[in-house]
Parts: structure tokens; C-alpha cells; sequence
């Protein structure tokens, strides 16, 4: 059976125990350097904390240290792993292939996204390197995906929710052009999100102030078996900088669609331990959002950008009737709260939002004037009563367990097994009288035995096989069952299976014999490595060395397809080349290779 994960995103440890709580299999958190979302760097001692909490519940916690490097960080970047390695840690994330020059223990190792894995030779030449897991880029199509699973071997991980980059992966150096902030060092200023003009070659204005290289949110929860089934072993969330709620929520979500995948499935099974329970009833709609997209799963659509804004919308609850100076009325079922944020687009696709005072069945106050259109369809990306519920203690999860009670020849036996079969025992020696009551006393030793408290089991059943009912005092049961709980926990932990990656010295042949400044070959330990893998020429990256005619991104988001002007689906034809032009007046030139169905920008 194929064990599928649940990869949830962690900010802090505590987000990441809040995602082990709400279902999480696997949490990945921020190195304490090195991190592709340098906001997000945690100290070894709180990614220590995750850990111990993780590994309660046969959890893993995957570390990223996913920037390229300097030569000068090199040093430190080996000391950070052995010190991860050494507090648990079960995988690093990577994406500079200079780290398998160092000297690092055997942790398991997975490639990052950041590395721009689209292809069945990348993949092939990455688990030949000794990478136990590869995550997948997010543009490739179900068919791509069923392909490199038929023709590798490593766990392949791919995200199902969250933000999109515009730009293949680690193929963005458009932040590091405009402002100096490199993605692949983890300081993406996020210039995707930020408004331009399309102007054509005669200096004409096709679209002004757009949001023209925002895409829409990935949203793949209604394709989780069929990405199960192509392949994806690790399913992955997206937000290392999102906010608790947003971890609990999605999480929650994902967790209870995959266990109705993974219930009574003889192919697949859950990769962790435990069922959760929850306070409230999962909806990704109330969390941050812009929209939904499968983005190419199924091949190029019209539902994937979103020019208005790149802000969240959250979820549509009606079309606004009526508004006067003091209210707006909303054609609605949803039920409204105080203090409710409410979102809209005008009439020329402008963004507004605005917070309910107070909300009474379909009409809000709005905390300041606010003039709608009757007609305009009204979103909510703040629901008060929802955050609240999520603000408190909103989910519990617990290892199923049971105690079996019976005689053996030093006296009676208590045996604690739990649901992936480890166990621990305790023998009372003590001579014991029959019960006068035995039924009633029988009650209490079920009812005594199957107290957990806020431990991370839950005893479900306790069966007494004894040939008598015997007198045990309440305060013996309560010791014995702690003492089982105590050891069973240690026993657990002791047979918990880490992977360990094989060390070993590679030459196979990298997929390519030149790299150019696209291969960001930052420092000379990845430059020798590729040396090792037949790779003969390799320029540095564009973060040393600027080279003329750059691309600064390249995507499967077309300008032109979105506008209507698709070289192979319509006739009409625009003066190109076509520019992005900034609020600064900055020119980005587009070029479209038609053949591939990417768009290029450069400088």
C-alpha cells in the first residue's frame, strides 16, 4: 500500500503543531537561515518543539534550506544541517545541489520546487542523486505527472492548494531586475502582484493598470484521487507565510476530503496516525483566497488569472438589492455577523472593501459610506463568527487505542495496543479479591481504563477476559493506566523509522551538458557537482552576473491568450512586440513562444 501524505505549511512551530492537530501527515517549516521564504525562518529550538509533537503522531517535519548559496554561507549552511539532523529532523528541502558537496549526515533530502522539476529525465537524474522526494512543478498537466511516475521510483510531491507563482519555478528573476531582491535567495518582492499597462509597439494603451501576471489561487481538492492515482504521494499546501487560521482551516479541509479517499481503500493508506475531530465545519471559501484554478492540470483554460486584483475575495454570498446612505440589503442565505469584512468590484473592475458595523439577517451597516450598484455581486473575505470559532481550540486529534485485561501466571495482565500496533503491558502482582458487585465493578474498570485525558490517545475499547471479576481500586486502574500511556509513548518513539538517505559519491550524466545562468549555480561546491555530472560549461547565476538578453521569466500564462489574441485560436493580431509598463515607467518586453505556449519577459 502506498502511504499518501498530507503536507501542510508552517510559519511558526506553533502553526505547524496546529496543522498536525487539524490533520496534517507532514508540516514543512523555514531553516533558521537559508529559507526561500526568509520571513519565515524559525531557531533549531522551535523547530525542535514541532518535532517532538510531530513524531507523537508518526508526523514528519521537513525542513526547507531551499535558497542558493554563497560560497561564504556554505559553512554555516553545513552546521544548520547537522544541528537539524541531529534534533529529528526527517528531510531537508534543498534546492542548491552544492549542499551534496558538503559534508552532511545522512538526512533524506527532497527537491524543492525551486529546482524547476517538470520533466521525467529531471526527476531520473534527481533520484539518482539520492533524493527520496521531488515536488513537482505546478504547471505540469495530469498526463505529465502519470508519465514521470511510470518511469521513476522517488515519492513525488505536488502541491494542491494555495497561491501560484506566474513563473516556473526558480525561473523568476524578475524581483532580483526591478529591485534587487532575488526569489532564489528567499526575498521575492512579489512583483506579480503589482498593477501594469499593456502597451503595444505604435505606444498605444491596451489595458491600463491591471494586474496582468496575478493568477488565481490552485485549487485541486476536487482532483485528489485522480492525482493520487497519477502518481503524487505527498499532497502539498501552499503558505509559509499565511496566517494560524488559514493552517487550520485547509488543513481540515484537505483532511477530511482524503479520508474520504483513503476510508476502506486497499491501495493507499493514511502516512501518519490519528483522527481528528473538529469544533468547526471546514470551508476553504472563508479562507484567503483570489479565486480558484486547477491552473494546467487539464490543459490551458480561460479560469486562471485574476487582473482585478490580487487581493483575497473569499466567498461569494449574494448580489447587493439595495443601498442608501445608512445600509446595504443583500440577496443572501448566508448569515451575516458584526464586524464581517465584505469585498466587491465596481462596475470598471476597480476592488473595494469595507467592514459591516453591524449585520441583521440580509442588511449590514458599513462602518463608513460605501456606495454600491444594485446588481454587484458581493464577497465576504472576513467572517467574524468563523474566526472565532478557529481563534480558539478548534480541532483535536487523537491515536485510536485499546486495553485488554487478562490473567496470567504472575498475576493480571493489562495490555495497551494502539492503531499501528505497538504496545505496552503491565503485570499487577497484588492478590486480589472477587468483586461483590462484579458488574458494577466491571463498569468501572472499562470506565477507569478508558480515560485518556489530554493525551494523544483515545482508548476506544477495553475488554476484561479474566475468568473473575476482581476488586482493583480506582486509584490502582488510574496508575496503570498512566504508566501504559507513559510507556507506550517511549515504546513509539523507539520504533518510530526515520529515513536515512545512502551517501554515496555520483557521476551520472546531468540532463543537460550546458548550464546557463538559468541552472542558478551560485557558489563553487554546485558548480563542482555538476562538473561530476558531465555537465561541461556553466555560467553563473543571474544573481552573480546580469547577461545580456536575460529572460526575466518565463511562463505558461499568456498575456495575449487571456486578452482573446491567441496566435492559434483567433484572427486577430495586435502590433507587437507588446511592453509591460510598471507605475515607474519601467518597460518589460514580451515575447511569446507560440510553438511551446510560454510566455517570455525580458528586459
Amino acid at each position: 500500500m502506498r502511504t499518501i501524505e498530507l503536507l501542510s505549511p508552517a510559519k511558526t512551530a506553533e502553526h505547524g503543531i496546529e496543522a498536525i492537530n487539524h490533520g496534517a501527515d507532514a508540516v514543512y517549516i523555514g531553516a533558521p537561515q537559508f529559507s526561500a521564504r526568509a520571513n519565515a525562518s524559525n531557531s533549531i529550538a522551535e523547530i525542535e518543539k514541532l518535532i517532538t509533537y510531530a513524531h507523537k503522531y508518526y508526523a514528519k517535519v521537513y525542513v526547507a534550506l531551499n535558497t542558493i548559496l554563497t560560497d561564504e554561507e556554505l559553512d554555516q549552511t553545513e552546521r544548520i544541517i547537522h544541528q537539524l539532523y541531529d534534533i529529528g529532523t526527517d528531510a531537508l528541502i534543498i534546492q542548491d545541489l552544492g549542499i551534496l558537496e558538503l559534508s552532511i549526515p545522512p538526512i533524506a533530502l527532497h527537491a524543492s520546487t525551486q529546482m524547476d522539476n517538470r520533466s521525467v529525465e529531471k526527476v531520473k537524474f534527481l533520484e539518482q542523486a539520492g533524493f527520496e522526494q521531488v515536488v513537482l512543478a505546478r504547471e505540469l498537466t495530469i498526463d505529465q505527472i502519470r508519465e514521470i511516475h511510470s518511469q521513476t521510483n522517488v515519492r513525488l510531491e505536488g502541491f494542491v492548494h494555495g497561491a501560484l507563482c506566474v513563473s516556473y519555478s526558480g525561473q523568476c528573476y524578475l524581483s532580483q531586475s526591478l529591485c534587487g531582491r532575488s526569489a532564489n535567495r528567499g526575498v521575492c518582492a512579489q512583483m506579480c502582484r503589482l498593477p501594469y499597462s499593456l502597451i503595444d509597439s505604435k505606444g498605444e494603451m491596451l489595458v491600463k493598470d491591471k494586474f496582468l501576471l496575478s493568477l488565481k489561487d490552485f485549487n485541486l481538492s476536487h482532483h485528489l484521487k485522480e492525482l493520487i492515482d497519477a502518481g503524487i504521494s505527498s499532497l502539498k499546501i501552499e503558505g509559509r507565510l499565511k496566517d494560524i487560521n488559514y493552517v487550520k482551516n485547509v488543513t481540515a479541509y484537505y483532511r477530511q476530503q482524503l479520508d474520504n479517499l483513503l476510508n476502506g481503500n486497499t491501495q493507499y493508506r493514511q502516512a501518519s496516525s490519528g483522527k481528528c475531530t473538529y469544533t468547526f465545519t471546514p470551508n476553504i471559501e472563508k479562507s484567503f483566497h483570489r479565486g480558484s484554478t486547477d491552473y494546467f492540470l487539464h490543459g490551458r483554460n480561460d479560469n486562471i488569472f485574476s487582473f482585478d486584483t490580487p487581493k483575497s475575495l473569499g466567498e461569494a454570498i449574494g448580489k447587493v438589492t439595495q443601498c442608501n446612505a445608512r445600509s446595504i440589503t443583500i440577496e443572501t442565505k448566508q448569515t451575516l455577523n458584526n464586524g464581517d469584512g465584505f469585498c466587491y468590484l465596481n462596475t470598471d473592475g476597480q476592488f473595494y472593501g469595507f467592514k459591516a458595523n453591524t449585520a441583521e439577517e440580509n442588511r449590514i451597516t458599513p462602518a463608513e459610506r460605501v456606495v454600491i450598484k444594485p446588481g454587484t455581486l458581493l464577497f465576504r473575505n472576513f467572517d467574524q463568527h468563523f474566526e472565532s470559532l478557529l481563534s480558539k481550540k478548534s480541532a483535536e486529534r487523537k491515536i485510536r487505542a485499546e486495553i485488554v485485561v487478562k490473567e496470567s501466571t504472575n498475576g493480571i495482565l493489562f495490555i495497551l495496543s494502539d492503531e499501528d500496533k505497538q504496545r505496552s503491558q503491565y503485570t499487577l502482582h497484588d492478590k486480589l479479591e472477587e468483586a461483590n458487585q462484579p458488574e458494577k465493578q466491571l463498569a468501572n474498570i472499562q470506565r477507569t481504563l478508558s480515560k485518556s485525558g489530554d493525551t494523544s490517545f483515545e482508548i476506544e475499547k477495553v475488554e476484561v477476559e479474566t475468568s473473575k471479576i476482581y476488586f482493583i481500586p480506582a486509584s490502582t486502574l488510574a496508575e496503570i493506566r498512566r504508566t501504559l500511556i507513559d510507556q507506550l509513548e517511549r515504546t513509539r518513539e523507539e520504533n518510530r523509522q526515520r529515513s536515512r538517505r545512502e551517501i554515496r559519491d555520483t557521476h551520472h550524466a546531468y540532463i543537460q551538458e550546458h548550464l546557463d545562468y538559468r541552472g542558478n549555480v551560485h557558489n563553487q561546491k554546485a558548480k563542482n557537482f555538476y562538473q561530476k555530472h558531465q555537465v561541461s560549461s556553466i555560467d553563473d547565476s543571474f544573481e552573480k552576473k546580469v547577461p545580456a538578453g536575460a529572460e526575466l521569466m518565463r511562463c505558461k500564462h499568456c498575456i495575449k491568450y487571456a486578452l482573446g489574441y491567441c496566435t492559434k485560436e483567433s484572427g486577430k493580431r495586435l502590433n507587437e512586440p507588446l511592453y509591460l509598463v510598471t507605475n515607474t515607467q519601467k518597460k518589460i518586453q514580451l515575447h511569446f513562444d507560440c510553438k511551446n505556449c510560454e510566455m517570455i519577459l525580458k528586459i
